[in-house]
Order: structure tokens, then sequence, then C-alpha cells
């Protein structure tokens, strides 16, 4: 069992040490250290850090370390604060060790189709940079306008077109990483090829700041498609009937870049927040987009799987500003729920063949339980996102409650984790996974061992130890 960070001196002193060593990059606003207490997920932790280190090369990182692992202080590592699973908020009594400002490009290298970078640059500042020469950085989580390179490593982080070009993990290919004792650790390689070792880049990626503190990325980077790109719109009068739908694609060997299904509630929820008239009010949507040479075809053979399957209506359009348009209009989803109170954004994952299965487990927890449960899916690879929408007078009773006895917390009442209790054994009882991109965080802890089982939930904690003995590295997160 992994130790839990115990201070040995007060915090002031190692605030003093801090300040000794790193001048202006030491932060103890009170103000400031509150905002790290919660991210992107709504949790709220009892506890702000007693510093924020904001790092600006990798030295920075390794002094910061080397004095918490010297006096047994915890380290939080954090990106941009874009988690949706409470991964990177403040513990008690820890430093939280901002990346923000290491957000250099070291190098792109075309010849070899790489790029060396900080943890800091946000994702799509590193596919601007590419787009002239060509090329793009693939992974496409719905955050990449705000979220960082690090953080996607973090988490192991996909989006919409992970299902034909991989999460985070497939897209990197070796790390610079800070261990628990301030150490540096290089892993992986340049090379397309290469079995040396075990791997532990793709250890540390999708690790949660739980093993180490990733400083520097050598990332895949890879050429825009050529061809032109198709997108395809379908409604269906149900939502199991679009997911079989989306499942008969996967079946006939089409690979589109894109297949994203919506719900019925998930496109009445957008069509509010972007003041859209609704086209086939009450049907389920299907939006996918083929990016080949040979695009248009690959698409007239999806549109005509899809209409065989059910779909009440089929459009197909060459038109890239089309295109992005529909795409915008997905990724508007989350906004639009923001916007009516405070949201429980869940992330399972099951085969896709029981993608209907799981849609329609959602659909009967959502009616066993009384809640609107509006669900996304990347149906390319069997990833969905339920979304739970509390209201703020229920976040404003919870807030009041946590201020008489602060405790970590989420507003989220208990009507809410009981779906969300079965929603998860479904996942896991189809096949399924926790978590497809979101990281397991404190949010869903007390699932773990459900799907990973006693015996390997203990190996995984021994391998924590093996980097972190004495549990300074994000403690109370996944483990």
């Amino acid at each position: 069992m992994v130790v839990v960070a115990s201070s040995s001196v007060s915090p002031s002193v190692v605030v003093d040490l801090l300040r000794e060593e790193l001048g202006d990059r030491v932060v103890t606003d009170p103000a400031v250290l509150d905002a790290l207490r919660t991210d992107k997920s709504g949790w709220w932790s009892a506890d702000p850090a007693i510093a924020l280190v904001e790092a600006r090369e990798v030295g920075d990182v390794q002094t910061a370390v080397r004095i918490a692992h010297r006096h047994g202080v915890a380290i939080v590592p954090r990106g941009a604060g874009t988690g949706l699973a409470g991964g990177a908020t403040s513990t008690a009594g820890c430093i939280v060790l901002s990346l923000l400002q290491m957000n250099r490009i070291l190098e792109i290298s075309l010849h070899d189709e790489l790029a060396v970078v900080e943890p800091g640059v946000i994702n799509q500042a590193l596919s601007d940079t590419l787009a002239p020469h060509g090329y793009v950085f693939s992974p496409d989580p719905a955050s990449k306008a705000i979220s960082t390179i690090g953080g996607n490593i973090a988490n192991n982080a996909g989006g919409l077109l992970c299902a034909k070009y991989g999460v985070t993990r497939e897209a990197i290919l070796g790390l610079t990483v800070v261990l628990p004792d301030g150490s540096l650790l290089e892993t992986g390689r340049r090379t397309v090829k290469g079995v040396t070792g075990y791997d532990l880049t793709a250890l540390f990626t999708g690790s949660e700041g739980t093993l180490g503190v990733v400083v520097q990325a050598t990332v895949r980077i890879r050429p825009i498609p050529e061809g032109p790109v198709a997108t395809i719109g379908a409604f269906f009068s149900d939502v199991t009937a679009a997911a079989a739908a989306c499942a008969a694609v996967t079946a006939a060997r089409v690979r589109p870049a894109v297949m994203e299904l919506m719900d019925a509630a998930s496109v009445a929820s957008v069509d509010r927040y972007l003041g859209t008239p609704s086209v086939q009010p009450g049907a389920a949507y299907v939006l996918v987009q083929t990016d080949t040479l040979s695009a248009e075809a690959e698409a007239a053979q999806i549109a005509s799987i899809l209409d065989t399957n059910g779909a009440l209506q089929v459009e197909l359009s060459t038109d890239p500003a089309a295109g992005e348009a529909l795409l915008a209009f997905r990724r508007a989803f989350h906004p639009s729920l923001e916007a009516l109170g405070e949201v429980l954004v869940e992330d399972v994952c099951v085969p896709r063949s029981n993608l209907a299965a799981m849609f329609a487990e959602i659909e009967r927890i959502s009616v066993a339980y009384g809640i609107a449960i509006p669900t996304v899916s990347h149906a390319g690879d069997g990833n969905l996102h339920p979304n739970f929408v509390i209201s703020r007078a229920a976040v404003e009773d919870s807030d009041a409650a946590a201020d008489a006895a602060p405790t970590d917390q989420l507003g989220v009442p208990d009507v809410v984790w009981q779906a969300a209790d079965e929603l998860f054994q479904a996942s896991v009882r189809l096949g399924g996974t926790l978590t497809g991109e979101h990281g397991v965080g404190v949010l869903k802890r007390r699932w773990l061992e459900n799907e990973l089982g006693t015996a390997g939930l203990d190996l995984q904690r021994r391998i924590k130890a093996v980097f972190d003995p004495t549990g300074i590295m994000n403690p109370g997160k996944v483990y």
C-alpha cells in the first residue's frame, strides 16, 4: 500500500523554502488558491493548497518536487484545470504545481513526423502551428481549444477523431518526467518502432499525475488528409435505433474520421442554446464525417447503411463549411447543459457491438430514477457521455452545507449517485469500462475495484508505490 504523504514541517516553513528557491513563482494569494480547489467537474476540495508554484522551466519543477519529497508534502500537478474527474484539485497541505507557463513548442520535424512540446502547450495551438505545414496533432478532446497537452497526456484524452486516429497514448512517442524524488527520467524514443524494455511512456500516459510530472513530450503528428471531406447527418426515431445503425457502419468495416450520436434530449438542448430550429423534433441524430481520398464514395456507402437501418432522414454534404458547422453543433452540447446548471459529465465505454444495449440501459435507468440523462456518444469507438444536470438551487444548498461543515464534495443529490452507480455497473457488465477518456480522479475511485478486481487494484497500487513510495504524487486521486 502506498504511504500517504505527511509533512514533517509546518506549511509556512515549506512556503519559505519554496520562495527561497523560486521567488515570485510561488503564489499564496487565498483567492488564487481557492480557485485550485475545483476543476471543470465541479468537484470542490475542502482544503486549499498551501502554495501554487507556477513553473517556467524543468528546473522549477525539480526544485518544487525535491522540497516536497524532502518534507513529505503532497504535489498536485495541474494544467488548465479542464478535467472532468477532479483529478487536479488541491488536497490538504499540498503544493499545486502549475505547468501552464511551460508552453513552448520546442521542435517540429516534418521528416520524422513528430513535435517536441512542453506540457503547457494548448492542444489546438499545436495544430494551428502545424497547419501551414499540412500537419495536425490528432487527439482532439472537446476541450482542445483550452486544454493542455500535458493534461491530455495525464488523462489519455480522446475526442471526436479518436475512433480512426487513436487516443492520446497512440500519439505519444516519448516523455521527460520529473519523478517524485526530483530526478529526471526519459522514456520512449523518436523512432516509429521500438520495443526495448517495458513501455513506460504508455504507463505514464493516463496516470493522472500519480507517478510523476511530465515536463516534455515527443508527439506524433500526422498529415492533414488531402482528400475531400464528406459529412452525413441522419435522424432516427430513437437513440437505440441510431446506435444500432452506428454499429452496422462499424460492422461494414468502414472507418469514418468522426461518428457521433446525440440522443433527442441532447439535440434539443443544443437547439435551445444556439437558437436553431429543430429539423426533426424528438429524434436522435447521427453525425458522420469521412476524410479519405475516396471520401465521397465512403460517405455514400455509410449513408446507404444508415438509410437501410432505419434512418428517418439522411443528408450528405461535401461542403467543408457545412461539415465544420455540424461539428460545432456537436461541440456545443456541454456548454448547452452548463447554461442550465451544474453538470456531472460521465464517461463510460462499451464494445461498439453493445452500444445500443448501453443506450437502452441508460434509458431504463433514466425512467427508473425519474432523472433526465442527456447522452452523446463517440459512436465510432463505443464511448458514451451520459450527463446529469443539477439545478443551481441544489448546488447552492450543497454549497451552504459545505460552508457550515467543509468537506470534499460535489453538489450531487444521492439519487443521481444511485443512478450513476447503476450506469457504471451496466457498462462493466456489457464488457466496458468506467472511463474512456476522462480518467478516474476522485469521482470514480469508489467504483475502481469493481472493474479491476481486488488483485488488479492491488497490483496497480504496488506499481504506484515503486515510483512514489512516500505517496506525495497527487494523493487521494485514482487509488
